[in-house]
């Protein structure tokens, strides 16, 4: 849907983002005891970082259309 752009006077169109795929499965399970092993805490990073990259990417994405200042 076209809106007015009061200040420059014209009317501009949206557009879509270039689409980002969803985030995987999280790969981290419940800790088994009260302090949890490497192997639990190394794939919790694993997923934290997996999502951190889908947010930049969806950020480019939305920067590269105008939907955000770059």
């Amino acid at each position: 849907m076209p809106y007015l752009n009061p200040a420059a006077g014209a009317a501009r169109e949206g557009r879509q983002t270039t689409a980002v795929a969803n985030a995987a499965a999280a790969t981290a399970a419940a800790a088994a005891g009260a302090t949890p092993t490497k192997a639990e805490y190394d794939a919790l990073l694993a997923d934290v970082n997996a999502l951190r990259t889908k947010v930049n990417a969806l950020l480019a994405a939305m920067r590269t259309s105008g939907q955000l200042a770059p």
